[in-house]
């Protein structure tokens, strides 16, 4: 029995012209409730602002809910879209862009047999002494069953929604038409960079032969680290849509809240430790801190790292700067800051001085409590709350809607993402201490 919070399967639209349609259905039906809700208003003698009309209750659920069941790049962006630009768009975009993080429906079971057949051949059944249809987790881009292959390999099998490699170009423009139709996004904002970025992510994502070879890489990196686990590629059964790797025994990551303090600690001191690895000694990062990409294996202690679709090499340049940076501000150097500030893209060189000086002052925000000796408490602290207060406050003004470069925005988004998981845990760490070790000359 299917159980009552698991989201129906709905089959995913994979062709071009009923996907279009759907974007056309949902436009028309967000214009016709501005329209009806518009008369409504000046007939009892409001000036209604369209943002206002467009961003109801009802319009953020039909616009929600249709994204949701497209799924693919047309769900995805929206969730790009709300953790990489969330600074600069309106708080009620973000709201409801943000609410696409959440689990998406699954497929029916009839389209996950098209779909692997498609990728198995016919008699792809025979390989397996259980296959369950139901899945244990889907997102965006596709779904995760448990599966039992006939040689006894315990295997978690990604399959793709159909359609979803096709549709991305089309989604993402589409997408962004919706954005701009709300008004909220001030002409003068370029999103072409950041909606180009999110195309070529979404088609690299889409590539499960590419993030088979990228968990087949870390597991590699990682293979000597007792306290981290990465599960291990069946290159025989992945393809280009399918991607089967080992089925890890494991519990979410924000189970832990309930866990001792120490392990608490433990944990994101570990997942601090290695993101810094990642930029510094690999070059190479998983850049999506979704906290579904992390999981925990009780009876070890492993922090179970999953989903390496977003990885994404940086250049020893910008490593290179953004240790420098973290060095300067540790030391207290504003000169150095400010230089490395501007050099790493946090602003542009045209920027009016008071602009200047507030993102300094968000910089210093962060470094302050970092040089002080001791542990950081995520779980008292307000630094999110005063960032994001100064954030909206310099935002407030339109002359300054900058988006940085698509680097510092992938940089962003996994920093804050361990910020937001160490903040759900209620972690203690000596933070000053870890990255002065991780800034520190090998040896």
């Amino acid at each position: 029995m299917e159980r009552p919070d698991r989201p129906k399967g709905i089959a995913v639209p994979s062709g071009r012209l009923p996907r279009l349609a759907r974007f056309g259905g949902l436009a028309g039906r967000i214009a016709g409730d501005v329209l009806v809700q518009g008369a409504r208003q000046f007939a009892s003698g409001k000036r209604p602002r369209l943002a206002d009309l467009i961003l109801t209750p009802s319009n953020a659920l039909t616009l929600t809910n249709q994204l949701a069941q497209l799924r693919g790049a047309a769900m995805k962006v929206g969730q790009l879209i709300s953790m990489d630009a969330g600074e600069m768009l309106p708080p009620e975009l973000v709201e409801i862009m943000a609410r696409l993080r959440s689990d998406a429906h699954p497929m029916p079971p009839a389209q996950l047999k098209t779909v692997l057949t498609a990728n198995w051949g016919a008699d792809w059944l025979r390989r397996f002494q259980s296959f369950d249809v139901r899945p244990i987790a889907a997102a965006s881009i596709g779904q995760v069953h448990r599966a039992l292959t006939r040689d006894g390999r315990d295997l978690a099998i990604k399959v793709q929604y159909p359609g979803v490699r096709d549709s991305i170009d089309a989604d993402v423009s589409n997408v962004a038409t919706l954005i701009r139709m709300s008004g909220l996004v001030p002409k003068s904002l370029d999103l072409a960079p950041l909606l180009d970025e999110a195309r070529r992510q979404l088609h690299e994502e889409a590539d499960y032969l590419r993030e088979g070879a990228h968990l087949h890489h870390f597991h590699a990196l990682l293979g000597g680290a007792e306290e981290y686990l990465v599960p291990d590629l069946h290159p025989d059964l992945t393809t280009g849509s399918v991607l089967a790797m080992g089925f890890v025994d494991s519990v979410p990551i924000e189970s832990l809240i309930t866990a001792p303090q120490a392990e608490r600690d433990r944990v994101i001191a570990l997942l601090l430790r290695l993101m810094l690895r990642e930029l510094f000694d690999f070059g190479l990062m998983q850049t999506d801190p979704n906290f579904a990409n992390y999981r925990y294996e009780r009876g070890s202690g492993r922090v179970v790292l999953l989903d390496f679709g977003a990885t994404r090499p940086f250049a020893p340049a910008v490593a290179k700067a953004y240790r420098a940076l973290l060095a300067a501000g540790l030391a207290g150097d504003a000169g150095a800051v400010e230089a490395l500030a501007l050099q790493l893209g946090f602003y542009p060189d045209t920027v009016a001085p008071k602009h200047r000086q507030a993102i300094l002052a968000m910089i210093e925000m962060i470094f302050h409590p970092l040089r002080a000796p001791g542990v950081f408490d995520f779980g008292t602290t307000d630094l999110a709350i005063r960032l994001r207060d100064a954030g909206m406050q310099m935002n407030a003004d339109r002359d300054f809607w900058h988006v940085p470069p698509v680097d510092m925005l992938f940089l962003q988004r996994k920093f804050g993402g361990m910020y937001l998981l160490a903040s759900r845990l209620k972690a203690r760490v000596e933070v000053a201490t870890l990255l002065r070790a991780a800034l520190a000359p090998a040896g």
